[in-house]
């Protein structure tokens, strides 16, 4: 980004993510339709969102 590498996870490597500008400096990382966090490039880190993938319980019978 920028001429800047970000690591956002080994668990990405080689995948495409999209980025897109919500504030200066401020910038929206997402995999296909999840959103996954925000990148805050001056202090270089990744907010992450909640995960969508997180676990789901079923009620036991």
């Amino acid at each position: 980004m920028h001429r800047r590498k970000i690591n956002i996870s080994t668990v990405m490597a080689g995948q495409r993510l999209g980025i897109k500008k919500i504030d200066d400096g401020i910038w929206l990382v997402s995999f296909m339709h999840y959103d996954l966090g925000y990148i805050y490039l001056e202090q270089r880190i990744l907010q992450t969102i909640d995960s969508p993938f997180g676990a789901r319980l079923s009620p036991m019978s």
